[in-house]
């Protein structure tokens, strides 16, 4: 049985990472957020925002991490393995910022499918900014539907997941997956 890739997604401090851990916690294999190791590699070489200084560059780093991770999931031997968002997410970003990106990115996301996709909306009540997360919640609201839209455009059916505690968001993901 081939293992089935579902992707967590959703603007920044929608509580992807923390429901990611969560399932991690249960037992779940997971394939974790990569973006925060970029910004910070990017900051250790003086570079504080790499994604506004050079989305391109960063949006590369990120696909390239996120294919690895895609091609990775290949050696899991888990029903099911979660994704701390998935390549889709890099051009919906770079759609967020109107910025134009090479065709392969969209190729890439074409020819690498998840099984899968969940959406968290934001939800200002656990909206933090911090050194790599400083969008506005504002902005996060943007980022949401950009993300939807991203989603779609590659033909997957979104699975929005309600605000709540982190048990009831699991329990809404493993029971529409059959589990």
């Amino acid at each position: 049985m081939e293992t089935k890739r579902i992707v967590i997604t959703g603007g920044p401090g929608s509580g992807k990472t923390a429901l990611i851990r969560h399932l991690e916690k249960e037992g779940y294999a997971v394939m974790h957020e990569i973006s925060r190791d970029v910004i910070l590699e990017a900051q250790k070489e003086g570079i504080a925002q790499l994604f506004l200084e050079n989305p391109i560059l960063f949006s590369e780093k990120l696909l390239k991490g996120r294919l690895k991770q895609f091609h990775e999931g290949k050696n899991c031997a888990a029903p099911i393995l979660f994704y701390d968002r998935g390549m889709p997410d890099v051009t919906a970003y770079m759609d967020f910022v109107d910025t134009h990106y090479p065709e392969n990115f969209s190729e890439t996301c074409l020819g690498h499918r998840y099984d899968e996709v969940f959406v968290l909306p934001p939800w200002e009540e656990i909206y933090e900014q911090d050194n790599e997360r400083y969008e506005s919640f504002e902005q996060a609201e943007k980022i949401f539907h950009f993300l939807k839209n991203g989603y779609e455009k590659y033909a997957y059916k979104i699975h929005e997941v309600p605000v709540g505690a982190i048990t009831e968001r699991a329990q809404f993901i493993l029971k529409k997956l059959g589990y």
